[in-house]
């Protein structure tokens, strides 16, 4: 399958700060992305990338086939909303939706009033004079009803109260599954987002730690708890993420094959990691070395 993205040994420096730092990965069509990390670790710069809005320092930038910079073709497909998404101060939010619907040639209109009525936003109201909630629910109806081929969502939900985003969650969900198309989701609210997660994407300090599904990665990662000597026979041939001392017992998260048999002979506890334990861990330990 051709790929949606495709990131050949990619960089962005400034001066002697390396934002993006020699990454290669791929994005396929029609898949939901998680790109994780913590802040400062590079997500928004290497989206800006991607979507043509900055330039690289080094490596080759496919999207749709083609390099995103200036690139009327390729950027008609794509859709990037961001956190504090910036609009003309004589906008009104009617205005907004005009916009998306003159540049996004996939745009829904019925979608996009649909969703306008579910966020309750007001159609007559000065961009300017909407609150933080309702500039985030403008980006999430925008991102939505563009059915852009290529969306990204760059933290544009934070603004939104826990009842608002997950009506985001819901409806980016059901429309994803009547129309399928490659959607990239960056956050820190990843526990909120870890169902709708297939793949997973986590850079740390610019550098890309983790490509992985996500069911494959829920499948290879669990902390043991037991006797010292019983976990480290356990997990001799496993990747230790983390380890702590609760008296005379230790707590080790592994990536790797555990048989759930062996460490019940042995008395250790197997307990799932969530993909938010596991993005703290691999961060944690990539930060140190």
């Amino acid at each position: 399958m051709t790929p949606v993205v495709s990131v050949q040994d990619v960089s962005k420096r400034y001066r002697s700060v390396a934002a993006v730092d020699g990454v290669s990965f791929e994005l396929l069509r029609n898949g939901i992305y998680g790109l994780l990390g913590r802040n400062g670790a590079g997500k928004t710069t290497l989206m800006q990338l991607l979507t043509g809005q900055q330039f690289a320092t080094g490596g080759t930038i496919r999207v749709f086939g083609a390099d995103p910079v200036e690139n009327s073709q390729v950027l008609k497909q794509v859709a990037f909303v961001k956190e504090s998404q910036r609009y003309p101060d004589t906008f009104r939010v009617r205005n907004v939706l005009l916009a998306g619907r003159l540049l996004f040639p996939d745009w829904d209109e019925a979608f996009a009033r649909s969703l306008v009525a579910d966020f309750d936003l007001p159609l007559a109201r000065p961009v300017k004079k909407l609150s933080r909630g309702m500039l985030s629910a403008l980006g999430v109806v925008v991102g939505l009803a563009s059915r852009a081929p290529l969306t990204f969502f760059d933290e544009p939900y934070l603004g939104l109260d826990a009842t608002s985003r997950q009506l985001f969650y819901d409806r980016l969900l059901a429309d994803y599954a009547e129309f399928p198309r490659t959607v990239v989701l960056s956050t820190h609210l990843i526990d909120e987002v870890s169902d709708l997660i297939e793949h997973v994407l986590l850079i740390e300090r610019g550098r890309i730690v983790l490509d992985e599904a996500a069911d494959t990665l829920r499948g290879q990662v669990v902390t043991l708890t037991g006797p010292a000597s019983a976990v480290d026979q356990l997990i001799v041939n496993t990747d230790e993420l983390h380890r702590e001392h609760l008296g005379p017992l230790t707590r080790a998260t592994v990536r790797g094959d555990v048989p759930a048999g062996r460490a019940r002979e042995a008395g250790v506890q197997l307990e799932p990691v969530s993909l938010q334990q596991l993005v703290v861990r691999i961060t944690a330990r990539e930060a140190v070395s």
